[in-house]
């Protein structure tokens, strides 16, 4: 696995960070920051929306289910796991710049979103079909970088989207229940298969299920951490800037800013996908009004994936006072210990059941997301055979070492984000000169929509 790692940090060099970063500000800079100024509009076009009913199209997913479906993706163990683990070995520091990603990659997020309804096509069951390969391929018109985008996608599914939500459950459960970790791998696995041969109506119904519990769940207990250890907050988010942007955390070596940057760029990626496409592939599947209205989703995934749960996550870990460190406790058993610290064995429940929801959760969308890949390249007939591995990861991946998975996801994003963002940059006057949507007749946000771009 040395191999891999060192693959992986050289892909995630200056260069791919910074295009994650300048796609982003591109699209920041060219809406005139609409993720911050115009956060009125997409907040009441987005969770303000959630409190009116929303029934699917006869041809597609509402709103609401394939934001449930790419929540259920970006909200994986990555805002638990992922965090304890960028914290670790990137220092408090790489959470500024998830924040950063996180503020910039709302936009890339509303791009994303915004060309996958733009550049949808009928599939051949009747259903929506969209997502980075069909732009990449009718938008950029390159069928070869749209096939590369699929060949980088369908090893990620089964890396960061099954083997690292799979490992996370098993390892929860373990510490938590004292249960076996190949036996949760199974029951798992037959759980995920249940669901998966239900096609993307039922991934859609179990993802709309859980996703508004389990995200109510974790951020109520960690919002009752925080509120039982107030006074150390403020030098939690201090401690973050701190080693972020001080002289000595820039000369400091291992836990400088490269390191930060580094670890909070890519962990920050993979809870919440903007720039590497993945979740625009539900959102492809939707009968959206107009594609602009859709690309409002994505800004709102992004925020509440990383700006909210994520920062809950790690300000958690931080008000603990739990050693951080690469020879201590990492991932989802040093958020679980840092529950554990405020709220005793309820905190570890609390955990693992979220973990589970979470990590469960995500294993749909992702594999709903690798056969949409592999139906783009070859059509259906290797599906079957794609439904049969993705199963038997989710077995390995609950005995797997969960450092060498991450090793795994980070290759897999960095190869899946290239081309996706390649087409992101010259894309760029499409996203932006797309018609803005035209708001309901009795929407409150409609006043104000046109004056926020």
């Amino acid at each position: 696995m040395d191999f891999l790692s060192r693959l992986a940090d050289a892909l995630w060099n200056p260069w791919l960070l910074g295009l994650f970063l300048v796609t982003g500000l591109i699209y920041s800079v060219g809406s005139g920051w609409f993720q911050i100024f115009g956060f009125r509009t997409w907040w009441r076009a987005t969770a303000g929306s959630l409190l009116r009913k929303s029934a699917p199209g006869r041809d597609g997913l509402s709103p609401l289910q394939a934001l449930a479906t790419a929540l259920a993706s970006t909200m994986g163990t990555g805002s638990i796991a992922g965090v304890a683990t960028a914290l670790t070995l990137g220092g408090p520091g790489a959470v500024f710049w998830m924040w950063v990603s996180a503020l910039l990659g709302m936009m890339t997020g509303y791009g994303e979103k915004l060309l996958a309804v733009k550049y949808q096509r009928p599939g051949p069951d009747g259903g929506l079909r969209g997502g980075p390969m069909y732009y990449i391929r009718d938008g950029l018109g390159s069928p070869l970088l749209a096939s590369c985008f699929c060949l980088a996608c369908i090893p990620a599914t089964l890396a960061g989207g099954n083997l690292v939500q799979s490992s996370s459950i098993a390892s929860s459960l373990e510490a938590a229940f004292g249960l076996s970790r190949p036996s949760v791998g199974l029951v798992t696995a037959l759980l995920a298969g249940l669901v998966m041969v239900g096609g993307l109506g039922r991934i859609a119904a179990v993802s709309s299920a859980l996703v508004p519990g389990m995200a109510l769940l974790y951020l109520g207990s960690g919002g009752l951490v925080l509120l039982l250890h107030w006074r150390a907050v403020p030098g939690a988010l201090g401690l973050i800037l701190s080693q972020a942007l001080s002289p000595a955390a820039a000369l400091g070596g291992g836990a400088g800013w490269t390191v930060a940057i580094r670890y909070g760029v890519a962990r920050g990626v993979f809870t919440n996908e903007a720039g590497l496409g993945t979740s625009a592939i539900a959102h492809g599947a939707t009968r959206a009004d107009c594609p602009a209205q859709q690309g409002l989703w994505g800004i709102f995934e992004v925020f509440l994936s990383t700006l909210v749960v994520c920062t809950v996550t790690a300000l958690v870990i931080l008000v603990s006072g739990l050693p951080i460190s690469p020879g201590a406790d990492t991932g989802a058993p040093l958020t679980a210990a840092a529950f554990a610290a405020a709220l005793g064995r309820a905190g570890e429940g609390v955990v693992a059941l979220s973990l589970l929801l979470f990590a469960f959760s995500s294993i749909l969308g992702w594999s709903y997301y690798g056969q949409q890949c592999l139906e783009f390249l070859s059509g259906r007939r290797f599906l079957p055979a794609y439904r049969a591995v993705f199963l038997l990861c989710t077995l390995a991946g609950a005995v797997w070492s969960p450092q060498a998975i991450w090793q795994l996801v980070d290759l897999s994003n960095a190869l899946m984000a290239l081309p996706n963002l390649a087409a992101l940059m010259f894309l760029v006057p499409q996203v932006l000169s797309e018609p803005r949507p035209r708001p309901e007749i009795n929407s409150p946000w409609k006043k104000n929509f046109k004056k926020s771009y």
